[in-house]
């Protein structure tokens, strides 16, 4: 199985999409050891000061343990096991001090000790208490002080274990937790150029198989299952490479888009207007700030009064003593452009400030006929009555320093976009 597996490490390693990436290699994971280790600490200096409560709500174990949880995808849930269930009365380290003190000492323990023998000690110790509850989910605690020591733990990993190597550990049971952890030890030893001494990264290949992301590699020797499953790893790889592509693409088309805004934002402040951002774009990062800054932060009375969408229009221009919308703004980058005519749509009729408003739509330049032909749905039967025009990213980006510098008004922008029409079907 060692070359196989280690066919596996690779592919898994080369997947974007693998807990590996997303997870292991990710920056914010180092940043968060030292926010963890700390808040395990006030959980043993709570404990020890009679001060920590008898429930999980609102105590700092719940803070820590949620810091834990959202640790992206491989611990997710991972405060289910310290959840208060009353009907059970577990785990039983919130009502019984005795206990909580037990815990207490299991994490100051581990956290003062350097070697693996301690810390098995330590467990040994609690397991020897049996207290109802407090299984092999602590070392999701444990891995956050000790990471060259103790694995992470969920079931997604214990199946992933055991797919990889024929194993049968249980959950809830600290005996074969440690049992497990020497089969990691043993597996990560035997990879090491391929791994890391980080048990976090072995932990994270036998989640993605846990999980069913990854067939775990055959143990008997037979060709047909050995084709089949490296089929699958393929398979898997390609899937994820146009996954990724298609993430950079969005990545790439929302940059693209918070840029359009950020021109128009900055041109309309240079023709002396006040600028909307839409609600859920003013905190994009933008040049050394954010798209929303130096931006309303409310919209006028007579414009608010119009239905919510109209908070989502992308930017929106408005006359600083009139406080009325002398033009609106909606950047088609790469999605829908229906979503974008509907709120234009609602701005205009739903509203009074907005029915002298010009009113655009920013898209790439091979956008147009797209534009018109959306403009053929039933819904937008009333558009001709409206002053929709397409602007061409080009011409903005041509000709938006000189109309910042000498422009008044937004007939420059008129003169650079083009009046869009209903196209006759039939």
């Amino acid at each position: 199985m060692s070359d196989t597996l280690a066919k596996l490490i690779e592919h898994w390693k080369g997947d974007a999409h693998s807990t590996y990436n997303t997870w292991f290699l990710w920056e914010e994971r180092i940043k968060n050891f030292r926010s963890i280790r700390r808040g395990i600490g006030q959980v043993v200096r709570d404990i020890e000061a009679d001060t920590f409560g008898n429930a999980y709500r609102g105590s700092s174990l719940e803070t820590v343990v949620g810091s834990i949880a959202e640790q992206r995808q491989i611990f997710k849930g991972a405060d289910h096991a310290f959840l208060w269930k009353p009907k059970l009365r577990i785990p039983d380290i919130y009502e019984n001090r005795a206990n909580q003190l037990a815990f207490a000492r299991l994490l100051h323990h581990c956290d003062n000790c350097n070697c693996a023998e301690d810390i098995i000690e330590g467990i040994r110790k609690i397991d020897a208490l049996n207290i109802k509850g407090l299984g092999p989910a602590v070392a999701n605690l444990l891995y956050f002080i000790h990471p060259t020591l103790v694995p992470p733990f969920n079931t997604a990993i214990v199946k992933g274990f055991n797919a990889v190597t024929g194993g049968c550990v249980k959950l809830g049971k600290w005996d074969h937790y440690l049992s497990m952890r020497e089969g990691m030890l043993r597996l990560n030893a035997e990879h090491r150029a391929l791994l890391s001494n980080d048990l976090g990264a072995i932990a994270g290949l036998m989640f993605d198989v846990g999980t069913g992301r990854y067939a775990p590699p055959p143990r008997e020797n037979d060709a047909a299952s050995l084709n089949a499953w490296e089929a699958d790893l393929q398979r898997v790889r390609e899937e994820s490479a146009a996954a990724q592509r298609q993430w950079e693409l969005a990545r790439e088309s929302d940059a693209t888009h918070t840029e359009i805004q950020g021109w128009l934002r900055d041109l309309g402040v240079s023709l002396g207007f006040d600028v909307w951002i839409a609600t859920n774009d003013r905190g994009r990062p933008y040049g050394d700030g954010r798209l929303g800054d130096g931006c309303l932060s409310q919209l006028p009375d007579d414009v608010a009064a119009g239905m919510d969408s109209v908070r989502l229009i992308d930017v929106v221009w408005i006359g600083r003593s009139s406080t009325e919308v002398a033009a609106a703004f909606e950047v088609e980058h790469s999605t829908s452009i229906y979503s974008g005519i509907v709120r234009m749509l609602d701005l205009a009729l739903g509203t009074k400030v907005g029915q002298n408003s010009t009113l655009f739509l920013v898209a790439p330049d091979n956008r147009k006929d797209e534009v018109e032909q959306q403009l053929c749905r039933p819904a937008f039967s009333r558009v001709s009555e409206l002053n929709i025009r397409y602007l061409p990213y080009s011409q903005l980006k041509e000709h938006r320093g000189a109309i910042g510098r000498f422009g008044a008004g937004i007939k420059p922008l008129i003169e650079i976009s083009q009046q869009l029409q209903r196209r006759r079907t039939g």
